[in-house]
């Protein structure tokens, strides 16, 4: 299983972090801080946190970061403990209590509606994994929306690790209604000229609302030609890494397509981390937190495999319904409405702030 490791191994190659503009030296966890002109979240991070990764910070500030590549100054951010606290007098676990005491008081529905079939898989830590607590984040996530929102509905929960089966035949057959959980492309106008992942997802699937929004990165060896690239047409004649089943969307969308590019399909992230050191891959696309899971899981990766800090996106995270399945609408309208219950009470926050607390000693 991957794990974080306690030190990050993002590496920020050839520049100096203190030469970053407007990072602030003395800024701390657990307390806020108003952004200042030259700020990037990248650079508050590594003020707060040692590390580049700012998803933490994002999470904890999603009302009031409209673009994430784009700070305002005199923008107050609340920046999260190590741990994921808001405040170090704040505490998640009672959040999550709260909502639950308030749920077990809820009149029960005394009609009965057929449990909701879910699948995840494994391998994709923190997000889904059968040995983290609640089956991960976005599982907890889904499970919970079931039961908020007015819902009272029963579910059953299954873990099938060929990813790319949910879409070719779990749910297509019916075998599952939701499948947790797949990034949405970010535009389905122009299908002739992308990949026949994307046209599937924009043609053949519905979207919940977003669940989470994650920052993908690009990680390469710091001595590859690839790496610090500035521009996605730079990729041209590179070897990418993305595991097999996750989404393709990112580098069609920028015309980053076969032959211009060569597209490896492993099976999980940390294999990605593998073939970079093994000179097979150029690139791996992958999420902050995955990838930097996987570095930490490839000991022969530390401190030579690099976030490119120059190129990243946020890729938004949704539950999925086939559009054959009737009544798949209407199982989104139910997570939906959980969701927004969620976000409104802050138990949203504090399943991904457990979650990621949880992983975080699971790897110390």
């Amino acid at each position: 299983m991957m794990k974080f490791s306690k030190t990050k191994t993002l590496i920020l190659a050839g520049v100096a972090i203190a030469a970053l503009p407007g990072i602030a030296a003395a800024q701390v966890a657990c307390a806020p801080y108003t952004v200042k002109d030259g700020d990037s979240l990248g650079s508050i991070a590594q003020a707060a946190y040692g590390s580049f990764d700012y998803q933490m910070i994002f999470n904890a500030n999603r009302n009031t970061i409209s673009n994430p590549n784009s700070l305002e100054a005199g923008t107050v951010l609340q920046i999260p403990c190590e741990d994921g606290r808001l405040t170090a007098n704040s505490d998640v676990t009672e959040i999550i209590a709260q909502q639950e005491e308030k749920q077990s008081k809820r009149a029960k529905s005394s009609i009965y509606e057929p449990p909701i079939k879910m699948v995840s898989g494994n391998g994709w830590e923190p997000f889904t994994g059968e040995s983290l607590k609640g089956g991960g984040m976005l599982v907890r996530l889904a499970t919970t929306a079931l039961n908020r929102g007015g819902n009272d509905r029963d579910y059953n929960l299954s873990f099938v690790d060929d990813w790319k089966s949910h879409f070719d035949t779990l749910l297509p057959l019916g075998a599952f209604d939701v499948s947790i959980a797949w990034y949405k492309p970010n535009d389905c106008s122009d299908l002739e000229n992308t990949d026949s992942d994307t046209k599937y997802r924009c043609t053949q699937l519905n979207f919940s609302l977003p669940i989470y929004e994650s920052v993908s990165a690009h990680w390469t060896t710091v001595d590859n030609p690839y790496a610090n690239i500035r521009d996605y047409a730079d990729y041209a004649g590179a070897k990418i890494c993305r595991p097999e089943g996750w989404s393709l969307a990112e580098l069609s969308g920028q015309g980053l397509v076969e032959p211009v590019i060569t597209v490896l399909h492993p099976t999980t992230a940390v294999e990605c981390i593998r073939m970079l050191m093994t000179g097979e891959a150029d690139m791996a696309l992958l999420d902050l937190e995955g990838g930097d899971a996987a570095v930490s899981e490839v000991p022969e990766a530390e401190g030579k495999v690099q976030l490119n800090s120059n190129l990243s996106e946020l890729q938004a995270i949704h539950f999925v319904t086939h559009k054959t399945n009737p009544r798949g609408r209407v199982y989104l309208t139910l997570l939906n409405k959980g969701l927004n219950e969620m976000r409104e009470s802050g138990e949203w926050y504090a399943i991904i702030a457990d979650s990621l607390a949880e992983f975080n000693k699971i790897g110390s």
